[in-house]
């Protein structure tokens, strides 16, 4: 749906490119949440988001979405590796919220796709 198109993988290279963000020494952390779970967070709350303008998406839909977000979650966790459990900064949870909103723009215009040719 979304992980295997060029919006995603220029999101990936994206993210890839702010890795320095991640590996500054956490001295400046606000946050009791480490930098995965901010991820997790905030991906759910998008994917929700998602869900809720899109009542009419099937259960199955549902279901690809959720299998999606895993295997984002997976590129992330893969990705992060190194940084995935320090606490996050303030620089970095703007990067997270950022980088999750256009992970769910990317959700909304294959939905919008998919609705389209339905």
């Amino acid at each position: 749906m979304v992980t295997d198109k060029d919006g995603y993988m220029h999101l990936i290279q994206y993210l890839t490119e702010h890795l320095g963000l991640f590996e500054a020494p956490d001295t400046q952390s606000v946050s009791d949440d480490t930098v995965m779970e901010l991820f997790e967070e905030q991906l759910s709350a998008q994917i929700i988001m998602v869900c809720g303008q899109n009542p009419s998406l099937s259960f199955a839909e549902r279901n690809m979405i959720i299998r999606e977000v895993d295997a984002i979650v997976y590129d992330l966790e893969e990705i992060l590796a190194s940084v995935a459990n320090h606490k996050a900064t303030p620089a970095q949870m703007l990067f997270v919220a950022e980088f999750s909103g256009l992970i769910k723009n990317l959700f909304d215009q294959e939905i919008a796709k998919l609705q389209t040719h339905a």
